[in-house]
Formats: C-alpha cells, structure tokens, sequence
C-alpha cells in the first residue's frame, strides 16, 4: 500500500469505478439535493438520490411513471398538513410491507427504490 499526502482521486462530476475502492481515513460522500413542491408532482430520472419535500395543506399525489432506472431512489418528506400519496403509472407496481401508499402526517419521511423495472418498495413512515 502506498501512501501519499496528496489526494490520488479527486472527482469533479461522476466516476465509474471498477473493481474495488478501499478508503482510508475520512471520506465525505455528496449531500441529498432538496427539491421542493407544494402540489402533485411526478418523479423523473434526475430526481435519484435527492430528496423531495411537499409542503400543501391539503392532500396531493406523487407519481411514480415508468422507464425509471432499476436502482432509481428517492426520499420524500411530507411537510405540510397534507398527506402524500405515492401512486404508480399505469405498469408501475409500488409494494409496501403493509400495503400502504400514502405517508403518515405531517413530517413523514418515506423511501421508494426501484428493485426492478417498473417495480418499486415503499418504505419508511406510510400510512393510510
């Protein structure tokens, strides 16, 4: 193993790293990226890894379209009175380990990852 005292990788932008990367010491991934709505608001592909706050006083829906990427994930935070549901497109499947599609109240955060095409698991604090 040799050490430096400079950084050996420094990346502006994205990286494909192939095989393995071993840290030593600190290591600072990227900070989420919020985005903000306060009405319906439908995913797209830049919206992987950020998280998505909805701040409405009364309820709204997120959709979830097809052609996301397997691997696609998001947070959603629900700020405001109004419940959030999380709905797929027509070919989406959206499973939850209570079958439920909506965020519990004011507050909730909730995750959706993309398993497979089309087929996303809700998680985190739903509720009906």
């Amino acid at each position: 193993v040799q050490t430096c005292a400079l950084p050996i990788l420094d990346v502006n932008g994205s990286a494909i790293i192939s095989g393995s990367l071993i840290v030593s010491g600190a290591f600072y991934g990227n900070l989420t990226q919020i985005s903000s709505s306060t009405t319906n608001y439908t995913l797209v592909v830049a919206d992987t890894g950020k998280t998505i706050t909805i701040n409405s006083g009364s309820a709204v829906t997120l959709t979830v379209p097809t052609g996301l990427p397997v691997g696609f994930n998001v947070d959603i935070i629900q700020l405001g009175a109004g419940q959030i549901t999380v709905s797929g497109a027509v070919g989406v499947t959206i499973n939850n380990r209570q079958s439920h599609t909506k965020t519990a109240g004011q507050y909730a955060v909730v995750s959706l990852l993309s398993r497979a095409a089309d087929l996303f698991i809700l998680s985190g604090d739903t509720g009906v």
